[in-house]
Protein backbone atom coordinates (compact mmCIF):
# COMPACT_ATOMS: atom_id res chain seq x y z
CA UNK A 1 0.00 0.00 0.00
CA UNK A 2 1.47 3.20 -0.87
CA UNK A 3 1.37 6.47 0.70
CA UNK A 4 1.00 9.86 -0.19
CA UNK A 5 0.05 13.15 0.60
CA UNK A 6 -2.54 15.00 -1.36
CA UNK A 7 -6.36 14.57 -2.40
CA UNK A 8 -5.79 11.53 -3.99
CA UNK A 9 -4.45 10.02 -1.09
CA UNK A 10 -7.40 11.27 1.32
CA UNK A 11 -8.99 8.36 2.71
CA UNK A 12 -7.02 5.51 1.15
CA UNK A 13 -5.84 3.53 4.01
CA UNK A 14 -9.68 3.39 5.77
CA UNK A 15 -11.24 2.63 2.85
CA UNK A 16 -8.72 -0.28 2.56
CA UNK A 17 -8.88 -1.20 6.18
CA UNK A 18 -12.62 -1.36 5.83
CA UNK A 19 -14.61 -4.22 7.55
CA UNK A 20 -11.18 -4.65 9.62
CA UNK A 21 -10.64 -5.03 13.31
CA UNK A 22 -6.81 -4.55 12.88
CA UNK A 23 -3.75 -4.33 10.90
CA UNK A 24 -0.83 -7.02 11.05
CA UNK A 25 2.19 -5.44 9.17
CA UNK A 26 4.72 -8.29 8.03
CA UNK A 27 8.12 -8.54 6.28
CA UNK A 28 10.22 -11.42 6.07
CA UNK A 29 14.34 -10.63 7.30
CA UNK A 30 16.68 -12.36 4.65
CA UNK A 31 18.72 -15.43 5.70
CA UNK A 32 21.64 -13.19 5.95
CA UNK A 33 20.44 -11.03 8.52
CA UNK A 34 18.76 -13.24 10.73
CA UNK A 35 21.63 -14.06 13.34
CA UNK A 36 22.00 -10.65 13.18
CA UNK A 37 18.86 -9.46 14.09
CA UNK A 38 18.67 -12.27 16.72
CA UNK A 39 21.99 -11.16 18.68
CA UNK A 40 20.70 -7.29 17.86
CA UNK A 41 17.80 -7.97 20.77
CA UNK A 42 19.64 -11.23 22.78
CA UNK A 43 16.86 -13.52 21.12
CA UNK A 44 17.51 -16.68 22.11
CA UNK A 45 15.87 -20.73 22.85
CA UNK A 46 16.45 -19.60 26.40
CA UNK A 47 13.70 -17.14 25.90
CA UNK A 48 11.46 -18.22 23.36
CA UNK A 49 7.85 -19.38 22.83
CA UNK A 50 8.71 -22.74 21.55
CA UNK A 51 5.80 -24.53 19.54
CA UNK A 52 5.49 -27.34 16.73
CA UNK A 53 2.88 -26.15 13.88
CA UNK A 54 1.45 -28.71 12.16
CA UNK A 55 -0.80 -27.90 8.64
CA UNK A 56 -3.76 -30.12 7.09
CA UNK A 57 -4.31 -30.13 3.82
CA UNK A 58 -4.54 -32.35 0.41
CA UNK A 59 -1.10 -33.37 -0.86
CA UNK A 60 -1.66 -31.39 -3.59
CA UNK A 61 -2.57 -27.82 -1.56
CA UNK A 62 -5.97 -27.63 -2.65
CA UNK A 63 -7.15 -25.64 0.56
CA UNK A 64 -4.37 -23.20 0.24
CA UNK A 65 -5.21 -22.42 -3.63
CA UNK A 66 -9.14 -22.09 -2.28
CA UNK A 67 -7.66 -19.12 0.21
CA UNK A 68 -8.17 -21.53 3.55
CA UNK A 69 -5.27 -22.11 6.14
CA UNK A 70 -6.17 -24.83 8.79
CA UNK A 71 -2.99 -25.45 11.57
CA UNK A 72 -2.49 -26.83 14.41
CA UNK A 73 0.15 -25.25 17.19
CA UNK A 74 2.02 -27.44 20.54
CA UNK A 75 2.84 -24.50 22.47
CA UNK A 76 5.45 -26.04 24.83
CA UNK A 77 3.93 -25.11 28.12
CA UNK A 78 0.98 -23.17 27.22
CA UNK A 79 -2.33 -23.97 25.51
CA UNK A 80 -2.35 -25.80 22.31
CA UNK A 81 -4.87 -24.50 19.61
CA UNK A 82 -6.25 -25.50 16.00
CA UNK A 83 -6.74 -22.40 13.87
CA UNK A 84 -9.06 -21.71 10.59
CA UNK A 85 -8.03 -19.14 8.84
CA UNK A 86 -9.38 -17.78 5.03
CA UNK A 87 -7.34 -15.41 3.22
CA UNK A 88 -8.53 -12.85 0.97
CA UNK A 89 -12.00 -12.44 2.45
CA UNK A 90 -14.94 -10.17 1.94
CA UNK A 91 -15.66 -9.00 5.59
CA UNK A 92 -19.12 -8.42 4.43
CA UNK A 93 -19.37 -11.81 3.46
CA UNK A 94 -18.52 -13.00 7.19
CA UNK A 95 -21.63 -13.70 9.59
CA UNK A 96 -20.95 -11.30 12.54
CA UNK A 97 -22.10 -13.86 15.15
CA UNK A 98 -18.39 -15.44 15.40
CA UNK A 99 -17.19 -11.69 16.37
CA UNK A 100 -18.92 -12.79 19.80
CA UNK A 101 -15.82 -15.67 20.06
CA UNK A 102 -12.50 -14.68 21.57
CA UNK A 103 -10.32 -15.22 18.59
CA UNK A 104 -11.97 -14.82 16.02
CA UNK A 105 -10.73 -11.47 13.97
CA UNK A 106 -11.06 -9.80 10.72
CA UNK A 107 -7.63 -7.92 10.06
CA UNK A 108 -5.49 -6.85 7.05
CA UNK A 109 -2.22 -8.61 6.20
CA UNK A 110 -0.19 -6.05 5.14
CA UNK A 111 3.40 -6.65 3.47
CA UNK A 112 5.56 -4.77 1.33
CA UNK A 113 3.81 -6.98 -1.16
CA UNK A 114 0.41 -5.60 -0.58
CA UNK A 115 -2.33 -5.29 1.73
CA UNK A 116 -5.06 -8.56 1.89
CA UNK A 117 -7.90 -9.25 4.13
CA UNK A 118 -8.05 -12.18 6.13
CA UNK A 119 -10.28 -14.13 8.38
CA UNK A 120 -9.44 -16.70 11.55
CA UNK A 121 -10.81 -18.26 14.16
CA UNK A 122 -9.18 -20.24 17.14
CA UNK A 123 -10.19 -22.45 19.57
CA UNK A 124 -8.13 -24.50 22.05
CA UNK A 125 -6.84 -27.98 21.68
CA UNK A 126 -6.70 -30.44 24.25
CA UNK A 127 -3.13 -31.42 25.88
CA UNK A 128 -2.02 -34.73 23.29
CA UNK A 129 -4.69 -34.31 21.06
CA UNK A 130 -2.59 -32.77 17.78
CA UNK A 131 0.15 -36.15 18.82
CA UNK A 132 -2.75 -38.56 18.22
CA UNK A 133 -4.10 -36.76 14.80
CA UNK A 134 -0.51 -36.75 13.36
CA UNK A 135 0.53 -40.37 14.81
CA UNK A 136 -3.08 -41.44 12.79
CA UNK A 137 -4.78 -42.27 15.72
CA UNK A 138 -7.63 -39.53 16.00
CA UNK A 139 -9.28 -37.56 13.04
CA UNK A 140 -8.57 -34.51 11.50
CA UNK A 141 -12.12 -33.33 12.20
CA UNK A 142 -11.55 -33.58 15.94
CA UNK A 143 -8.84 -31.06 16.27
CA UNK A 144 -11.49 -28.58 14.88
CA UNK A 145 -14.92 -27.62 17.20
CA UNK A 146 -18.17 -27.54 16.33
CA UNK A 147 -17.91 -23.91 16.11
CA UNK A 148 -14.96 -23.80 13.47
CA UNK A 149 -17.18 -26.58 11.13
CA UNK A 150 -19.72 -24.05 11.39
CA UNK A 151 -17.15 -21.50 10.18
CA UNK A 152 -15.79 -22.76 7.23
CA UNK A 153 -19.07 -24.13 6.15
CA UNK A 154 -20.87 -20.86 6.29
CA UNK A 155 -17.85 -18.80 4.92
CA UNK A 156 -16.49 -21.73 1.84
CA UNK A 157 -20.39 -22.02 1.74
CA UNK A 158 -19.36 -25.42 1.41
CA UNK A 159 -18.30 -28.70 3.46
CA UNK A 160 -14.73 -29.54 3.67
CA UNK A 161 -13.46 -33.23 3.04
CA UNK A 162 -11.90 -34.06 6.01
CA UNK A 163 -10.84 -37.63 4.57
CA UNK A 164 -8.64 -36.14 1.74
CA UNK A 165 -7.12 -33.91 4.48
CA UNK A 166 -3.48 -35.29 5.24
CA UNK A 167 -1.16 -33.89 8.08
CA UNK A 168 1.97 -31.59 6.99
CA UNK A 169 4.54 -31.15 8.93
CA UNK A 170 5.87 -30.58 12.04
CA UNK A 171 7.47 -27.34 11.23
CA UNK A 172 9.46 -26.12 14.37
CA UNK A 173 8.72 -22.33 15.56
CA UNK A 174 10.24 -19.73 17.86
CA UNK A 175 8.55 -16.30 18.77
CA UNK A 176 9.52 -13.69 20.55
CA UNK A 177 8.05 -10.34 21.07
CA UNK A 178 10.77 -6.99 22.08
CA UNK A 179 10.62 -3.46 22.15
CA UNK A 180 12.79 -0.93 20.54
CA UNK A 181 12.84 2.51 21.92
CA UNK A 182 12.76 3.29 18.03
CA UNK A 183 9.13 1.83 17.49
CA UNK A 184 6.05 2.58 19.23
CA UNK A 185 4.23 -0.64 18.57
CA UNK A 186 5.80 -4.09 20.17
CA UNK A 187 7.10 -6.26 17.65
CA UNK A 188 6.94 -10.08 17.06
CA UNK A 189 9.75 -12.05 15.77
CA UNK A 190 8.90 -15.41 14.14
CA UNK A 191 11.45 -17.61 13.05
CA UNK A 192 10.63 -20.93 11.18
CA UNK A 193 12.68 -24.09 10.91
CA UNK A 194 11.78 -26.72 8.61
CA UNK A 195 13.02 -30.34 8.31
CA UNK A 196 15.30 -29.69 5.68
CA UNK A 197 17.37 -27.15 8.16
CA UNK A 198 15.61 -23.92 5.74
CA UNK A 199 14.70 -21.02 7.72
CA UNK A 200 12.67 -18.30 7.62
CA UNK A 201 11.73 -15.03 9.80
CA UNK A 202 9.30 -12.49 10.27
CA UNK A 203 8.77 -9.23 12.09
CA UNK A 204 5.68 -8.03 12.32
CA UNK A 205 3.56 -5.63 14.43
CA UNK A 206 -0.22 -5.29 14.77
CA UNK A 207 -1.98 -1.87 15.36
CA UNK A 208 -5.86 -1.06 15.60
CA UNK A 209 -7.40 -0.58 12.14
CA UNK A 210 -7.12 3.78 12.81
CA UNK A 211 -3.39 3.41 12.79
CA UNK A 212 -3.28 1.72 9.81
CA UNK A 213 -1.57 4.57 7.47
CA UNK A 214 1.31 5.47 10.30
CA UNK A 215 1.14 1.97 11.76
CA UNK A 216 2.46 0.79 7.89
CA UNK A 217 4.60 3.85 6.89
CA UNK A 218 6.23 3.90 10.25
CA UNK A 219 7.26 0.00 10.64
CA UNK A 220 8.59 -0.22 7.39
CA UNK A 221 10.56 2.92 8.14
CA UNK A 222 11.72 2.01 11.47
CA UNK A 223 13.18 -1.31 9.25
CA UNK A 224 14.90 0.49 7.32
CA UNK A 225 15.94 2.18 10.07
CA UNK A 226 17.98 0.33 11.19
CA UNK A 227 19.42 -1.75 8.58
CA UNK A 228 16.94 -4.53 7.27
CA UNK A 229 17.64 -5.41 3.82
CA UNK A 230 14.76 -5.97 1.44
CA UNK A 231 13.70 -9.94 0.92
CA UNK A 232 13.67 -9.77 -2.66
CA UNK A 233 12.31 -13.61 -2.24
CA UNK A 234 9.96 -12.22 0.05
CA UNK A 235 6.65 -15.36 -0.29
CA UNK A 236 4.26 -16.01 3.29
CA UNK A 237 5.87 -18.39 5.73
CA UNK A 238 2.21 -20.51 5.16
CA UNK A 239 3.57 -21.35 1.62
CA UNK A 240 7.32 -21.83 1.97
CA UNK A 241 6.55 -24.29 4.63
CA UNK A 242 3.43 -26.11 3.11
CA UNK A 243 5.37 -26.32 0.02
CA UNK A 244 8.59 -28.38 1.07
CA UNK A 245 6.50 -30.12 3.00
CA UNK A 246 3.67 -31.51 0.33
CA UNK A 247 6.62 -31.95 -2.02
CA UNK A 248 8.24 -34.46 0.98
CA UNK A 249 4.99 -35.93 1.43
CA UNK A 250 4.19 -36.94 -2.55
CA UNK A 251 8.54 -38.26 -2.84
CA UNK A 252 7.26 -40.48 0.28
CA UNK A 253 4.45 -41.68 -1.19
CA UNK A 254 6.25 -42.64 -4.38
CA UNK A 255 8.73 -44.08 -2.50
CA UNK A 256 5.73 -46.62 -1.00
CA UNK A 257 6.47 -45.77 2.80
CA UNK A 258 3.88 -46.08 5.39
CA UNK A 259 2.15 -42.44 6.27
CA UNK A 260 1.03 -41.72 9.71
CA UNK A 261 -0.30 -38.21 8.30
CA UNK A 262 -3.96 -39.76 7.09
CA UNK A 263 -6.74 -39.17 9.14
CA UNK A 264 -7.30 -43.03 10.90
CA UNK A 265 -3.72 -44.32 9.82
CA UNK A 266 -5.05 -44.69 5.99
CA UNK A 267 -2.21 -45.36 3.37
CA UNK A 268 -0.53 -42.09 1.77
CA UNK A 269 -0.47 -44.04 -1.28
CA UNK A 270 -4.26 -44.04 -1.10
CA UNK A 271 -4.56 -39.92 -0.42
CA UNK A 272 -2.15 -39.46 -3.26
CA UNK A 273 -4.57 -41.49 -5.87
CA UNK A 274 -7.56 -39.22 -4.34
CA UNK A 275 -5.45 -35.81 -4.87
CA UNK A 276 -6.77 -34.63 -8.33
CA UNK A 277 -10.31 -35.04 -7.09
CA UNK A 278 -11.62 -31.66 -5.96
CA UNK A 279 -11.19 -30.79 -2.41
CA UNK A 280 -14.55 -29.91 -1.31
CA UNK A 281 -17.85 -31.12 -1.47
CA UNK A 282 -20.87 -28.65 -2.28
CA UNK A 283 -22.60 -28.29 1.30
Amino acid sequence: MAFERGAKARGRAARAMAGADAIEIKATIPDRQIEGALKRYGLTPNNDEERYIYFFDTPALDLLEAGIIMRARRIVGDVHDSTVKFRPVDPASVGDEWRKYRDFKIEDDASEKGLVKSASFSMPARKGLIKRVAAGTREIRDLLTRQQQAFIEQTADRRIDFDRLVVLGPLRAQRWQFEDPACPWRITAELWIREDGQRMMEASIRAPAVQAAVAAAGFMAFLAEVGAAHDNEQQTKTRWALSYYAGKYAATSRQGAPAKSKSKGAGAKKAAKRATRATTTSG
